[in-house]
């Protein structure tokens, strides 16, 4: 008895001086994805200076693809297996296509200060799909918690856009949709896959549509080419649909999607302050409070097990 005592005590240090670790790398991972997420809204209004939103959306999708594919081909990564693909699907049709799609024509009406009134809505979106989709049960603390952040940065939005509605309300919460489900599903994936694969192999199993999608936009809508239009062009490809998913998705493998996700409720506040640096638009007194609020809120869901 005594030698089977002695046995099982290291295990079990051993696993929990694992878990720490994994858990601060995994969160740290995921920050960074939300750091890279918070500068889509700036980078796309950027690049709409340059092209138009169907043109924009296509062309970044191929310029990720072929960064992603680079990868894969330099490394010679062998296809993922069959059970794979339906879930890179849903991969590919929501955080490749969908999302940027809907939130680009979004932009070409809305501000993105106004865009993040619905954007803050992910994290809570996130959690809920994938408590269905993974069978997951946060605490109730959990989702008070969720609730509560989302509902200061509604608040906070809200008040930043003047609390009206505009055209493109409609293809932000179709954005929310399809995006959630797509950090599911890729969360899920990057539990088996690496998370820079999860995107690669979405992006390129894209590539078809969007160099079409591309070839058809430059056709039929104008193009004029900035500074500040190319460098939205680029870091929406590299930056946000690229690195920033990489990063995001091995977060979330060793983190969880829940908790993961609500380190999105910072994602409208950093893009408010994106938006002033980059784009001149008008910050609130407001901000530092909301902020505060919003960590605090992160710091719970963090904090539950």
């Amino acid at each position: 008895m005594t030698a089977q005592n002695s046995a099982t005590l290291p295990t079990t240090v051993a696993v929990e001086d694992f878990a720490t670790p994994t858990r601060t790398r995994g969160t740290l991972l995921a920050s960074l994805g939300v750091v890279a997420f918070s500068l889509t809204f700036p980078a796309t209004a950027w690049g709409l200076e340059s092209f138009g939103p169907w043109s924009l959306v296509a062309l970044r999708s191929v310029l990720a693809a072929v960064i992603a594919g680079g990868f894969l081909l330099a490394l010679r990564v062998p296809l993922p297996a069959r059970e794979h693909w339906a879930g890179l699907a849903v991969v590919a049709a929501g955080v490749v296509v969908g999302f940027p799609l809907l939130t680009t024509l979004a932009l070409t009406t809305s501000t993105t200060s106004h865009a993040a009134v619905v954007v803050g809505l992910l994290p809570l979106t996130t959690a809920a799909l994938s408590a269905v989709r993974t069978g997951a049960r946060p605490s109730r603390r959990f989702w008070r918690a969720a609730l509560a952040g989302a509902a200061v940065v509604l608040a906070f939005t809200a008040t930043q856009s003047g609390g009206s509605l505009s055209a493109g309300d409609a293809y932000l919460f179709g954005a929310l949709l399809v995006c959630a489900a797509g950090y599911t599903e890729g969360g899920r994936l990057a539990r088996t896959l690496p998370g820079w694969q999860v995107i690669g192999w979405a992006l390129v199993l894209c590539l078809p549509l969007t160099l079409a999608g591309s070839a058809l936009g430059l056709a039929y809508e104008p193009v004029h080419l900035t500074g500040h239009g190319l460098a939205g062009l680029i870091w929406a490809a590299a930056g946000s649909t690229f690195l920033g998913l990489y990063v995001w998705y091995r977060g979330m493998a060793e983190i969880g999607a829940p908790r993961a996700s609500q380190l999105q409720l910072a994602q409208p506040l950093l893009t408010l302050v994106w938006s002033v640096a980059l784009l001149g638009e008008h910050l609130s007194p407001a901000a530092p409070v909301a902020a505060c609020a919003v960590l605090v809120c992160i710091a719970v869901t963090q904090r539950v097990k």
